[in-house]
């Protein structure tokens, strides 16, 4: 049995076809990351979001709340598509649920901007904060930024006492036959 999730957010047939096919991983993986962000909010309770394992760290609500202010800004800012305001990118009321469906909101017709995007804008250089990077640089860059809140988030559900879904394979709580991580010398060796 393949790895699968209970809850698919962004289906393979709702991701458009990139205008050439070397760019199709980057509305896949794109896809796949926001499922994965979603599945993880998706875990958590309304009570939960106030919840920070340390003082000095983000809160639940906050981490969820950066997320979808920093996609915004990267897409608006840096990538220069099209965006909404500020003030309208946090769901009208606050829970988990709410903040993953306005995540899918915010992400959907990312796709359908991304997919005719040609060479050419993928690889000029725009500015990035106090730098310069090409488009495709900085796509990436979010894509690792999201990863990096998602494993946040990923941490707190285990601090929680709450169960950790499968990412990239199995984890503690969900495995399946076929399984095979990388926890041995042997693994790691094999070709």
């Amino acid at each position: 049995m393949p790895m699968s999730y209970p809850y698919v957010a962004i289906s393979k047939s709702e991701v458009p076809r990139a205008s050439l096919p070397i760019f199709q991983h980057l509305l896949d993986t794109y896809a796949s990351e926001t499922n994965k962000v979603i599945s993880v909010w998706n875990e958590l309770q309304p009570e939960d979001l106030s919840f920070r394992p340390h003082p000095k760290s983000s809160s639940v609500e906050e981490v969820m709340k950066h997320q979808l202010l920093s996609e915004r800004r990267f897409f608006g800012e840096f990538l220069g598509t099209p965006v909404p305001a500020p003030a309208e990118v946090f769901p009208p009321s606050a829970s988990p649920e709410a903040y993953a469906q306005r995540m899918l909101q915010l992400a959907l017709p990312r796709f359908a901007d991304l997919a005719p995007k040609s060479q050419i804008w993928w690889m000029e250089v725009v500015p990035f904060f106090d730098v310069e990077r090409q488009r495709i640089w900085i796509f990436w860059r979010r894509v690792l930024h999201t990863a990096h809140h998602r494993t946040q988030l990923t941490i707190y559900l285990r601090l929680l006492g709450k169960k950790v879904l499968p990412t990239y394979g199995p984890t503690a709580d969900v495995t399946w036959q076929g399984a095979d991580p990388t926890t041995t010398t042997e693994a790691a060796g094999r070709r």
